[in-house]
């Protein structure tokens, strides 16, 4: 085995160190979140050490609501000799997008617990007194134009 070999790490070897399954890793070089491993004189794929930890960094960005085009860009910036802002710029692009999806929640949690308070029974034709739920008869609609 050449020094090259006993430095890298096999597929499986970073699959379970790292906690996901092959087919993630295969993805990840595909999107180029991860470089293309070099290979043994077997043809396996050997990865630097360092890979499980940049799995891990990936994985704990997509926690924090990055997609991975998103993660993507801050790897590459990250790999740039020159720091940028573009974590902090990017973390309170993403903080301002999480605080509308609260709000958005919130009216939404606020809607079902009306409906719920109220004992609503159909989405199209409730018969509790006062339904929250703006509905309309369905069939009873014609498009514009259409004859009656």
């Amino acid at each position: 085995m050449s020094a090259a070999e006993r430095a890298g790490l096999r597929t499986g070897e970073v699959a379970e160190q790292a906690g996901v399954n092959i087919q993630t890793l295969r993805y990840y070089e595909r999107r180029g979140l991860l470089a293309e491993p070099h290979r043994s004189n077997g043809g396996h794929r050997l990865y630097p050490p360092d890979t499980v930890a940049l799995i891990n960094v990936i994985k704990a960005a997509q926690r924090l609501g990055f997609t991975l085009d998103e993660v993507a860009d801050l790897l590459d910036a990250g790999r740039r000799r020159h720091p940028t802002t573009d974590l902090r710029e990017r973390a309170i692009g993403k903080i301002a997008e999480i605080d509308q999806k609260i709000a958005d929640l919130t009216t939404i949690r606020t809607s079902l617990t009306e409906v719920v308070d109220a004992r609503c029974d159909s989405l199209t034709d409730c018969t509790c007194a006062d339904c929250p739920i703006p509905y309309l008869t369905i069939g009873t609609t014609r498009p514009s134009g259409e004859p009656a």
